[in-house]
C-alpha cells in the first residue's frame, strides 16, 4: 500500500519518556537491558521448544511463534528509542513512523491471535483429550499461524491507511517514545471523529473477538476441571494451562490498564510511561512466566544448557 502524505510533513519528533538530559543515560541503560533480556529470553524459548522432541506439540509450536512475535513487537519500538537517546535526536521520518505503526499493529495482533489459538488448544486438550491429536493436527496449527499473520497484516494496513489520511499541522511533537497511534490522532488538525469510530470498530473485531474466544475457552476449561473428582487430577489439568492464563492476564491487563489510565489522566506523558508496560514489560516477562511455571520448558532448557556448556 502506498503511503500518502497529505500535509507535506516530513518527520515527527518523538519526545520520549523524559526530556531531562541527566535521565537519558539511565533510560538508555534500562531499556537496553530490558530489550536484551527480552530477545535472549524469547530466543531461549524458541531454541528449547525446537531442540526437544518432547515439545514438538501444538501448544509449544504456538509458544515458539508467540516468542518470535514478542521479539518483533519490542524490536518495533525500543531500538529506535535507543538510537534517538544515543544520537540525541528525536526525529523520525513520516514514512518510518507509519512503518513503525504498521509493524506495531502487526505483531500486537499476532500476539493476540496466538494467545487465542493457545487457549483453544488447551480447551481441546482438557475438554476433548481423545480427539486432541486429530483436531490439533500439524496442518491446522500451521494454517492457524499463517492466517493469524495475514489477519495481523490486514489490521496493520487498515490503521496505516487511516493515519495516512490525516492532515497534520505545524505541531508534530509526539509525547511518546514511539509513533503511538492515539497520540498521532491527537496531533491531527483534520476531523478525526470518523477515524475514531473506525478505530473502535477495528478494535472490537480484532481485539474483542479473540478476547471473547479466550474467555469462552477458559470458562469451559474451568467448568471441566471442577468436574474432576480427585484433587491431583484438578491440579494436573490446571497446571497445563496456568502459564498461558498468566500471560493472557498480563497481556490484557496491561493493555486495559493503559487504556483506562490514558482515559482518566489528561497527561500524555503519563500515558507514554504507562504504555511501557505492554510494549516492553509484557514481552520481557512472558519467557520468565513460561520457564518458571512450566516443568517441560525447565527440562528442555536444562538439556539445552548441558549441550552448550
Amino acid at each position: 500500500m502506498e503511503l500518502q502524505n497529505l500535509t507535506g510533513v516530513s518527520e515527527f519528533l518523538l519526545l520520549g519518556l523524559s526530556e531531562d538530559p541527566e535521565e537519558q543515560p539511565v533510560l538508555f541503560g534500562l531499556f537496553l537491558s530490558m530489550y536484551l533480556i527480552t530477545v535472549a529470553g524469547n530466543l531461549l524459548i524458541i531454541l528449547a521448544t525446537s531442540s526437544d522432541s518432547h515439545l514438538h506439540t501444538p501448544m509449544y509450536f504456538f509458544l515458539s511463534n508467540l516468542s518470535l512475535a514478542d521479539i518483533g513487537f519490542i524490536s518495533t519500538t525500543v531500538p529506535k528509542m535507543l538510537v534517538n537517546i544515543q544520537s540525541q535526536r528525536k526525529a523520525i521520518s513520516y514514512v518510518d513512523c507509519l512503518t513503525q505503526l504498521s509493524f506495531f499493529y502487526l505483531f500486537g495482533c499476532l500476539d493476540n491471535l496466538l494467545l487465542t489459538a493457545m487457549a483453544y488448544d488447551r480447551l481441546v486438550a482438557i475438554c476433548d483429550p481423545l480427539h486432541y491429536t486429530v483436531i490439533m493436527n500439524p496442518r491446522l496449527c500451521g494454517l492457524v499461524v499463517l492466517v493469524s499473520f495475514f489477519i495481523g497484516l490486514l489490521e496493520s494496513q487498515l490503521h496505516v491507511s487511516m493515519v495516512s489520511q490525516l492532515t497534520f499541522c505545524t505541531d508534530v511533537e509526539v509525547p511518546s517514545f514511539f509513533c503511538d497511534p492515539s497520540q498521532l490522532f491527537n496531533l491531527a488538525c483534520s476531523d478525526t471523529s470518523t477515524n475514531a469510530i473506525l478505530i473502535y470498530c477495528i478494535g472490537a473485531v480484532f481485539g474483542g473477538v479473540p478476547g471473547l474466544v479466550i474467555l469462552f475457552s477458559y470458562t469451559r476449561i474451568i467448568s471441566s476441571i471442577l468436574k474432576v473428582s480427585f484433587s491431583s487430577g484438578k491440579y494436573k489439568a490446571f497446571s497445563t494451562c496456568g502459564s498461558h492464563l498468566s500471560v493472557v492476564c498480563l497481556f490484557y491487563g496491561t493493555g486495559l490498564g493503559v487504556y483506562f489510565s490514558s482515559a482518566v489522566s489528561s497527561s500524555a506523558r503519563k500515558g507514554a510511561v504507562a504504555s511501557v508496560m505492554y510494549t516492553v514489560v509484557t514481552p520481557m516477562l512472558n519467557p520468565f512466566i513460561y520457564s518458571l511455571r512450566n516443568r517441560d520448558i525447565k527440562r528442555a532448557l536444562q538439556k539445552l544448557f548441558s549441550r552448550i556448556f
